[in-house]
């Protein structure tokens, strides 16, 4: 490539001729430029270009202007050249100009790229996304764990049946697909499997000849820029802004180089070839000598560059770089030369550690820097090609997201992803540093690893460098390096003399996880079994890392306060443990994975002979000897987990001989201790005894635990103590658990005793927490033999066993390896078959009203029988309830199936088999020690002494009996002599084995006790001398056997033993444990006569649980089979009686001695225990103790007893969801036959009747509803639009039907005649619902006033006039007056009037023109008036104002009657839209309706109606001049016709003075079906055709004079058609868009049946208005005679005899005057309307009646449906993404929550669409989060998803990613409680959203 070198030159002397050229067309001179270079000899035409790119690219210009730099700008004004005009981006863009066109070679920019795109062979997709971005996994398909798909990948792909994820990127990443090495073929997608290299043809030489020329160029102008821009921080703080300006500059530019690696292979590899070619690189950076620019830039560069390595070398040019020959140039990773030695400085920034640490870290660097191979990691950077400089700058800037995705982009190229490798690897030291001084650590962490995790998952890759650039080397150096920042001293143990240093918690590095990108690569790269490999046999990189370990050993110490307690709780344990976690336990499960085989024994014999020395000198560190220091603990012991990790490993899986890699018995002393502190540490912290530390220590005892630390905490900790144990002398190792509890005081005969070091409050719950900490000791097999499965199938038996779990918490509660490397993670075959086999799912139980259930998984009932493990419970529950938990449901199941009836106690379990290298273990339970401790202890529970529990006898006996089960060998069963008790002085027992020692009698005791024990008061027997004392008694201890003393002389011997240095044990401080006997004067020796075995003691035991009199018989006396044929089962239920016949049983078995002794003990029935003398004062603590407890539980009684009335009073209360069921609370019973209505209030608990003096009122919630406006006329359901095809159009819908009727009236009528033609409130209406509870007014204002003070947060606004109704809390917001009187017309609907319908006419006219004289001010009319205030501020104004002139008294008068019909029709609703079920109704019991109706009437009895006007004179009575009337009028009435009949029933009834006679009711009904079913024909007579029209008119005018014809509807139909005939009706373009109705016959069937169809809606509303305002009940019927039905109970049906002739709607008909009369009339003025406006006569006839009733959309089966067409939809409004996109369930609008773009006067989107879809309700669906939220007015609920995965789990905030689908039940439930308008009751959880949402 000679043209290369030559575009380096020097800059050619020509530039002044070539100028022109700049002039001419870009085009034109690019192709010129073209051809020159084409030709063989291009040097004309390189230098040529050579000098245009000079100027085009000149680098000064832009920056100069950007930092307003003084010399600078006038160097830039003499750069003139194409662009100099111009803002600052001016320049750049004409730069960017010329290079499109050069690169393009004259040709189109756009014809070029996708010419380069042709010829890509990349069968990689490598598409790079940043974070946030929503990719998949599958790890069906995956090779590494960390492979991840773009979403287009992925569902071209086939995965089916996969175990895949949807997730959210954190830190950005890259697609795999096509990337074998990653993931296995079968799940390419179509477009990346595998393109074979030979269908794409060679790229033709002349397409990219020009970019080889210009790139270099134009990367170079970058790195310029990139110098330019970069000023060193003055006082370590980058100057951040400054930086993001270069940055926001140079967008275009690094676009520009995206945009070229986005067009394939061809263009990559060209890239690559710029960017790693040295040559360029030298010619360009270095070959400008003369330019002045140029050469600053140099400067700044080399200053950038100070400081890049490790450590200063003294001079940065003396490091003797050997210039590699140019062959191997491009292999070889420059800068890795070998270089000066460095003498362990470290570079300035660093200096930061205290000068106490100082030293130490000095000579730990020293020790390091000769450890590390490559010196170069210390070195200052060299570079040698653009890549090497653009990384560097890269990081300089803080890794910008532009930057990073560019050199990611280009990964798919093979060589370029070497080179880079190489690259980052050499810089790693510097990203380190970098990242250290940021201030946007995590930023920067999350670009640096979305670059790493793309290197370093490639095995081969990271082989390959980890060969040739050291990597493992440069990792743990860097590691290393970096926590070498912030050590300090460790305070653990000796503070003074401490060597060791441990990292200080809290400073940022560890605080912010700062090391976490660094630590993520390791452990990804350890993942890789060739690289795992090389780092576990070189040793001296295995010595440097346990050196890094132990920097976190003994972090974060805690030291208990004694006194007060802490000021300020610390929070640096989180960063503790995250930091032990990550950096010590995450790669010690990466390397454990590559130790599974035998091959691999030696990495297992390195690790561990490398940790023991580090843990040696850790000791020698800290100074310790034998006893830990009192008070103080820490959690972190990461050098004794590798230690037990690896040798757990060894015996498990490579078949190492256990004893080769353990150290000898001091050592084993040594690292018990610790661990051991821990266990006593977290039974302390239970007991309460570190409560002044505050909450965080508990904390810290819970991390310990919890299931994701678990398994490297507190696993690792008992498995060492395990092995310590099995190798320790055992008495030793049980006194000193016994020591550290501290509990060793009370292990005495004496009845009191003095515990130096602990509270007798703690005394107790210590003891269970050392016998307990035994117990899991002895029977916890985890490391011990348990196989993989076996050990997941009794964690998750655990878990199961606290609670019923869901499938993903039990994924997150089953401790896994954490390292998320080590091959397949739980969700694995073999999880899911284990959960199938311990667990039964219950599938997600909906309660109505109650929570949402998920998916839950509970233990089978034969895992309960046979697997139930408490010492599992015990050992993996975070908080101690869970423990209780498991055994109440224990308890349960025992009780359900009949096992057990009583309380049991927790199970007994056989264990797993012991591995052989384990088995000295069970020595701890054949030990005299624990014998002693026994023994002990049963006497003192059997003498009822202190501080003894059930607890306590429950681990006594569950250690016997694990004895009994491992006991060493069978003893020999000789008599024993009769005076055997002499042979045995020295000891209490004869010998260690639990067997024998069971039945060894022990008669005396020597204690020491205080003066004040009853014990001293006895004469000690004369035969003392004889009796079996233990020798040690003299060794000065006030204790029965000395625990400590024994362990001090076995500590003694070892020591001695092995170093022969016994003087060094000597310790200088004397506690007062170790005081002489005599310094404690109130102590004193008595002796105790004892007289029992453990045999005797476990024989009283069982008289004592049973509270009966030798209640044990041994059952082998009666049944011999049972010592023959010992049927034990494995596992027992019952309680310590079940559990005491167990052992003697066992005991009995395993030796015939004790059968005999048992039965001699069975024989001298023994007299009863003698009640012990309590001294007074212990008595009244005792009764102390005994009343609190009793107190306690009784009030815990009380508390459930009340609980379960609330909830029995909830459940009948508040059963708010199903309408359709009875409630218990009525307002009134039907049967009384009062005058007076009773109500009781529920505030002051009186009862009577409601005054005008004290009204009642009944509790309400008035709410502003639109479901009514939601009905649709069709039955086909509306489906959420999930592509850009469908969309959903609100025309169908009620609220729009009348709403353009409405303004198709006020077009053409008279303004105040057409607002009561029809009713308002679709939308907007106003629903009134009430509880049922009542409450004098005046009660209330006190209630609310008190609300008012209260202080407490609660979800509702009391300025609002907010509240709970005080007996039920159910929410409400007014109170509607009860009307004095009955509140049902009861006297007047018995007596049946003969009056005849004209009188009833007349008198209805008379009472209408009564004016409604307003009542005397009285308490109850304001009370009504305010009322109606509220009910009108319910709703918005846009929704009660429709009148032409604002603020007219019609508005009020529409407004005030259409609430009385939104809520009639929404009772409608609420039963299903008809009335067949008939009924009470819940409505009827909880209905609010009558006394709506009184504070309505009242109001519009205000309004008086013309009597012009009156509509019930059109109806009754015939108009004189119908013609005159009609002409008078600019704008005449609406016609009769038009109007709503059931708005006219309202206005009827509300104008009328209340209380109404049934009577007149009935008559108004009856006048008003006339018009109603004239209206019907009308409808029909328009409906039908031409020919049938002229039919139906003959055939009825030929009946016309049968008797009854008024009750024909063929005559009437034919009167109606001949009738409206003489308009221009019938002419206007035939019915074809009105009819809608394919011409069906019209059968005398259909049309009788579209009579009643269209009359029904009137009926149904009439009917429940009757049932509200008359009472009595609706009756039930079929549908089909609804009809019929309803109209005898309105008593339209005069009394309807079955006669032979079918019914007919018509038969109802009672017209007030001749119908032949009266429909001419009415027709009248609809055809005079039709002769001015013909086309709409027809519209407004036709009356939509058949309405569905409301539903929400109908969602998709699948989620991912909805999420891939939602969460990238861009929002209509301000066309972006939207950060939240959610969804309106009811009219599928698309909105931005809580998007400030989308805001109107501060209301934010969902707000604004809650008020104008549902008046104030909205139901969204959260795309992003699957949730549901509820909005309604100003407050919001998250109500739940009813998308579910698999399992039956919600999956919020999609952070599982798993498949969902539709939870049918949970979305009717949503749709109920939307339309019953119960959100406000069932939905807790409430808070105010403040309009931003």
């Amino acid at each position: 490539m000679a043209a290369a070198a030559a575009v380096g030159g020097q800059p050619s002397p020509q530039s002044e001729p070539s100028q022109p050229e700049l002039g001419r067309d870009k085009a034109a001179t690019a192709a010129h430029l073209k051809a020159a270079l084409s030709r063989p000899d291009n040097r004309a035409g390189a230098e040529e270009l050579q000098a245009l790119l000079e100027r085009v690219l000149s680098a000064e210009r832009p920056l100069a202007r950007a930092e307003g730099g003084g010399e600078e700008a006038a160097a830039a004004g003499g750069g003139g050249g194409g662009g100099s005009g111009g803002g600052p981006g001016a320049a750049e863009e004409e730069a960017l100009e010329w290079c499109k066109c050069l690169l393009a070679g004259g040709g189109g920019y756009e014809e070029f790229c996708a010419a380069v795109r042709a010829y890509d062979p990349a069968a990689l997709c490598g598409l790079v996304w940043t974070a946030n971005f929503v990719a998949y996994r599958c790890r069906t398909c995956g090779i590494s764990p960390c492979m991840s798909l773009c979403a287009e990948c992925f569902h071209q792909g086939d995965h089916t049946g996969h175990d895949f994820n949807m997730f959210r990127s954190q830190a950005g990443g890259a697609c795999d697909c096509g990337d074998s090495n990653v993931m296995r073929e079968s799940g390419f997608c179509k477009r990346h499997q595998i393109k074979s290299s030979s269908n794409i043809p060679c790229v033709p030489k002349d397409l990219l000849m020009m970019s080889e020329f210009v790139l270099p160029r134009f990367i170079f102008c970058l790195i310029q820029y990139l110098r330019e821009g970069y000023n060193e921080p003055a006082v370590d703080v980058p100057s951040e802004k400054d930086l993001h300006k270069v940055l926001q500059l140079l967008g275009p530019q690094i676009s520009f180089l995206e945009d070229l690696t986005k067009m394939g292979g061809a263009m990559r590899s060209v890239l690559t070839q710029v960017l790693t070619n040295q040559q360029n690189y030298k010619d360009l950076s270095s070959g400008l000598g003369e330019n002045a620019c140029a050469k600053k830039s140099h400067e700044k560069y080399l200053i950038a560059l100070k400081g890049s390595g490790l450590a200063f070398p003294e001079d940065k040019f003396t490091c003797g770089m050997q210039d590699q020959a140019a062959g191997t140039s491009s292999q070889a990773v420059p800068g890795f030369a070998g270089a000066t030695g460095t003498s362990g400085q470290v570079d300035s920034s660093d200096e930061e550690d205290q000068d106490g640490s100082q030293g130490v870290g000095k000579r730990k660097r020293v020790k390091l820097s000769s450890s590390v191979k490559d010196q170069s990691i210390m070195d200052v950077l060299k570079h040698k090609s653009f890549l090497e400089e653009l990384l560097f700058w890269t990081i300089k800037y803080e890794f910008p997201q532009k930057m990073v995705t560019f050199l990611l982009n280009m990964l798919p190229d093979q060589d370029y992803k070497i080179a880079f490798t190489k690259t980052f690897v050499q810089h790693y030291a510097f990203i380190m540093k970098t990242l250290k001084k940021s201030h946007e650590s995590d930023t920067m962490s999350n670009r640096i690893v979305h670059i790493s995790v793309q290197l370093f998952s490639n095995e081969e890759l990271a082989r390959q460098v980890t060969e040739e650039c050291q990597l493992l080397d440069i990792m743990v150096t860097v590691l290393l390096y970096m926590m070498e920042s912030c050590l300090i001293k460790s305070e653990l143990q000796d503070e003074e003399n401490s060597l060791h240093v441990v990292v200080n918690c809290g400073e940022a590095l560890l605080k912010n996880n700062t090391y976490w990108p660094l630590v993520s690569d390791f452990i990804n790269i350890l993942s890789h079994q060739s690289v795992a490999k090389k780092f576990l046999e070189d040793h001296g990189l295995l010595v440097t890392w346990m050196n890094f370990v132990s920097f976190f050993q003994g972090m974060n110490l805690n030291k208990r306060e004694l006194n007060e307690h802490v000021e300020f709780e610390s929070q640096t344990y989180y960063a503790a443990f995250a930091a032990e976690l990550e950096a010590c336990a995450q790669p010690m499960w990466g390397l454990l994975s590559h130790c599974k085989i035998r091959e691999t024994q030696e990495y297992t014999r390195n690790v561990v002979r490398y940790c023991l020395e580090a843990l040696q000198d850790w000791f020698d560190a800290i100074n310790f000897v034998d006893e830990p220091a009192p008070n103080q603990v820490t959690f972190h012991l990461p050098l004794h987990r590798y230690y037990a990790m690896f040798l757990s490993k060894a015996v498990k899986c490579q078949e190492l001989d256990l004893d080769s890699i353990l150290p000898d018995q001091e050592m084993l002393m040594k690292l018990m201790i610790h661990p051991l502190q821990i266990q006593a540490s977290l039974s302390e912290i239970h007991s309460n005894m570190w409560v002044r530390n505050g909450l965080q220590i508990k904390g810290q005892a819970m991390t310990y635990v919890q299931s994701h630390f678990c398994n490297s905490m507190i696993d690792p900790d008992i498995y060492l103590l395990q092995v310590c144990a099995s190798r320790l002398d055992p008495d030793y190792f049980i006194s000193s658990v016994f020591e550290r509890f501290k509990v060793v005081d009370l292990l005495t005969m004496a009845s009191q005793h003095q515990n130096t070091i602990l509270d007798s409050e703690h005394e107790r719950s210590m003891l269970e927490g050392a016998l307990t900490f035994l117990v899991i000791l002895l029977s916890l097999r985890l490391h011990l033999g348990m196989t993989d499965d076996e050990i997941l199938r009794a964690e998750m038996v655990a878990q199961l066993c606290m609670n019923d779990r869901t499938h993903s918490s039990l994924l997150d509660l089953i401790p896994e390896n954490p390292n998320p490397k080590s091959g397949i993670i739980p969700g694995s075959y073999s999880f899911e078959s284990v959960l199938s086999a311990v667990a039964d799912f219950k599938a997600p139980v909906f309660e109505p009203g109650g929570s949402m259930q998920q998916g839950m998984y509970t233990p089978k009932a034969e895992v309960w029988d046979r697997e139930f493990d408490p010492v599992m419970v015990i050992l993996r529950t975070v908080y101690r309830r869970d423990v209780q938990s498991a055994m109440d449901r224990y308890t349960a199941f025992l009780k359900q199936s009949g096992k057990f009836p009583g309380n049991p106690w927790p199970p007994y379990k056989k264990r797993t088999p012991l591995h052989p290298s384990y088995k000295g273990l069970m020595r701890l339970l054949h030990c005299k020690t624990l014998h002693i401790v026994l023994f002990t202890l049963l006497y003192k529970i059997l003498m009822d002494h202190q501080n003894l529990s059930e607890h306590v006898l429950c681990m006594v006996l569950y250690l016997i009996e694990l004895g009994l089960e491992n006991s060493p060998e069978e003893e020999p069963d000789e008599e024993e002599p009769v005076g055997g008790q002499e042979r045995c002085h020295d000891s209490w027992f004869p010998g260690s084995n639990l067997v024998s020692n069971m039945r060894h009698f022990i008669n005396y005791v020597r204690v020491r006790v205080p003066e004040t024990a009853p014990e001293v008061k006895r004469e000690p027997p004369a035969s003392t001398s004889s009796d079996s004392f233990a020798s040690t008694q003299n060794s000065g201890t006030a204790q029965v056997f000395s625990l400590v003393a024994e362990r001090r002389k076995k500590f003694q011997e070892i020591i001695n033993r092995n170093s022969g240095e016994a003087n060094q044990v000597v310790r200088p401080k004397t506690s007062s444990k170790w005081s002489a006997p005599g310094s404690t004067p109130q102590l004193t020796t008595a002796i105790l006569e004892i007289k029992e075995s453990i045999l005797s003691l476990l024989i009283k035991l069982h008289h004592k649980l049973s509270g009966k009199q030798n209640s044990y018989y041994p059952p082998w006396l009666d049944d011999l089979e049972i010592l023959i044929q010992p049927e034990i089962p494995k596992y027992c239920h019952g309680d310590g009686m079940t559990a005491v016949e167990r052992i003697l049983l066992k005991a009995a078995l395993q030796s015939r001695l004790n059968k005999r002794i048992i039965e001699e003990i069975c024989r001298k029935v023994t007299p009863p225990v003698p009640p012990k003398k309590t001294s007074s004062a212990e008595k009244k603590t005792l009764d102390k103790e005994e009343r609190r407890q009793k107190a306690r539980e009784r009030q815990q009684k009380l508390l459930a007893e009340f609980a379960s009335r609330q909830k029995s009073f909830m459940e009948t209360a508040m059963d708010v969801d199903s309408p359709e069921t009875d409630i218990a609370m009525e307002i009134v019973t039907p049967e009384q036959q009062i005058s007076e209505a009773v109500y009781d209030c529920v505030i002051c608990g009186q009862s009577g009747p409601s005054s005008e003096e004290r009204p009642t009122g009944l509790v309400v919630l008035l709410q502003a509803s639109s479901v009514l406006g939601q009905c649709r006329n069709s039955t086909e359901p509306k489906k959420l639009p999930t592509t850009e095809e469908e969309q959903i159009y609100p025309w169908d819908t009620c609220a729009a039907v009348h709403d353009v009727r409405l303004s198709l009236l006020q077009r053409f009528f008279k303004d105040s005649s057409c607002l009561q033609a029809v009713s308002i409130g679709w939308e907007g209406g106003v629903y009134v619902q009430t509880c049922g509870h009542t409450l004098h007014i005046d009660c209330h204002k006190s209630y609310m006033e008190s609300l008012r003070n209260d202080q407490v947060l609660q979800g509702f606004s009391v300025e609002k006039g907010e509240f709970t109704c005080p007996l039920c809390r159910q929410f409400a917001n007014s109170v509607l007056p009860c009307y004095p009187g009955n509140n049902v017309e009861n006297s007047l609907w018995q007596c049946q009037s003969n009056r005849s319908m004209q009188e009833l006419i007349k008198e209805v006219e008379e009472l209408q023109e009564q004016l409604g004289i307003f009542p005397s001010e009285t308490n109850l009319s304001k009370e009504m008036e305010s009322v109606m205030k509220d009910i009108k501020s319910t709703t918005q104004k846009k929704y009660t104002d429709y009148s032409k002139t604002p603020g007219s008294p019609d508005n009020d008068f529409l407004f005030m009657y259409s609430v009385a019909r939104t809520n009639l029709e929404l009772e409608l609703i609420h039963r299903g839209g008809n009335l067949c079920s008939g009924g009470a109704s819940t409505a009827g019991k909880r209905s609010c309706l009558n006394q709506l109706f009184h504070v309505l009437a009242m109001h519009m009895r205000l309004y008086s109606i013309d009597s012009a006007y009156n509509p019930w004179k059109k109806l009754t009575q015939l108009m004189q001049d119908m013609n005159s009337q009609l002409c008078n009028e600019e704008q005449p009435e609406v016609p009769v016709l038009y109007r709503d009949v059931s708005s006219l029933l309202l206005i009827q009834i509300l104008t009328m003075p209340q209380p109404l006679h049934k009577e007149h009711f009935t008559c108004i009904v009856k006048v008003l079906f006339t018009l109603l079913y004239t209206q019907a024909l009308a409808a029909l007579s328009v409906k039908c055709s031409e020919e049938d029209r002229l039919a139906w008119k003959d055939l009825g005018s030929l009946k016309k004079n049968t008797c009854n014809a008024e009750k024909s509807w063929e005559v009437l139909l034919s009167l109606v058609i001949s009738e409206l005939s003489k308009g221009k009706l019938y002419f206007e373009g035939e019915t074809e868009e009105l009819g809608m109705v394919n011409p069906i016959a019209w059968s005398p069937d259909n049309i009788e049946r579209y009579l009643q169809q269209f009359c029904l809606p009137f009926l149904r509303i009439t009917s429940l208005l009757q049932h509200h305002l008359f009472g009595g009940d609706l009756p039930s019927c079929q549908e089909e005679e609804e009809f019929i039905v309803l109209a005898s109970c309105l008593g339209l049906l005069p009394s309807f005899s079955q006669t032979a002739q079918p019914f007919t709607s018509a038969s109802c008909l009672d017209w007030p005057v001749p119908a032949f009369d009266i429909i001419p009339q009415w027709c009248f003025e609809v055809t005079s309307f039709s002769e001015r406006h013909a086309e709409q006569v027809k519209v407004l006839l036709i009356q939509e009646s058949k309405w569905d009733l409301p539903h929400l959309l109908q969602l998709p089966e699948n989620y991912n449906t909805i999420f891939q067409y939602y969460h990238r939809k861009t929002c209509s409004v301000c066309t972006k993404v939207p950060k939240d996109p959610a969804v309106c369930l009811v009219c599928g609008t698309f909105v931005c929550l809580k998007g400030l773009c989308c805001k109107q006067q501060s209301y934010c989107e969902c707000v604004l669409h809650s008020q104008n879809c549902g008046a104030g309700t909205g139901i969204f669906l959260l795309i992003n989060a699957s949730v549901i939220i509820i909005i309604r007015g100003h407050r919001f609920c998250l109500w739940g998803s009813v998308y579910l995965d698999a399992h039956g789990e919600e999956d919020r905030d999609l952070r599982r990613g798993k498949p969902l689908y539709i939870c049918k039940e949970r979305y009717k439930v949503l749709e109920q409680q939307w339309v019953s308008h119960t959100f406000d009751h069932i939905n807790k959880r409430w808070g105010p959203h403040y309009n931003g949402l």
